[in-house]
């Protein structure tokens, strides 16, 4: 089993459930952090020491408040873990459950297990770890056909972006002018349809409503 593991979480039930976990399967070595900046120096120091973590369990949601940070969430902690250790196991234990998120995650920053925080979460993640030490892969339930070729989306941050728009209720034409204000390109208001069409095609949508109802289904915003 493991022997040294970093715990980045804000919340400190959830660091104390997680701590019981690690514990109940035998591993004393662990270090808790709140910040992912804090989180980030720790994982470097320890191997500057030659004592490397064996594994990091981090959520991706964390609350703002007066400090100033570098890395601000946990997807971005990951990141920047997997530029400098690309071998170092890492669990996200997180609320979202969208699948975009999940398959970006697993497929660009090679997480090796998601798992869901919910009823069955804790259950959820004393699997996971088990699983990682075995070099297994392991996903959550509500996640585990993120990589479903059925799921394997040709889908980008601007599609995103533009859908989220959309479940707000938002016109192309209001979209538009957000666009250009956001500094988020391309902002004409005939971009925004002819990604629209796309979408409609894509997903084979007859209007936006309906749309946004599919891409809700399927997790992606």
């Amino acid at each position: 089993m493991f022997n040294k593991v970093l715990i980045v979480d804000d919340h400190d039930d959830v660091n104390k459930s997680v701590l019981d976990i690690l514990q109940s399967l035998g591993i004393s070595n662990i270090k808790k952090a709140q910040y992912c900046d804090d989180a980030f120096l720790k994982v470097k120091k320890a191997e500057f020491d030659k004592e490397p973590f064996d594994l990091v369990i981090s959520d991706l949601s964390f609350k703002e408040d007066h400090r100033e940070c570098k890395l601000c969430s946990g997807e971005e902690l990951v990141a920047a873990l997997r530029e400098d250790y690309s071998a170092l196991p890492i669990i996200v234990y997180s609320m979202k459950d969208q699948l975009q998120k999940v398959r970006r995650l697993i497929k660009h920053f090679h997480v090796n297990a998601y798992v869901c925080k919910d009823r069955r979460g804790t259950a959820e993640l004393e699997k996971a770890i088990t699983a990682v030490h075995n070099d297994e892969q392991f996903l959550s339930h509500q996640v585990q056909h993120a990589l479903s070729p059925k799921t394997n989306l040709e889908i980008d941050d601007y599609d995103l972006e533009l859908l989220k728009q959309l479940s707000f209720g938002f016109s192309k034409e209001q979209i538009s002018v957000l666009f250009k204000e956001s500094n988020i390109v391309p902002s004409s208001l005939s971009s925004i349809e002819k990604r629209q069409n796309k979408l409609f095609i894509q997903f084979k949508a007859n209007n936006a409503t309906h749309l946004v109802s599919i891409v809700k289904d399927l997790g992606l915003i």
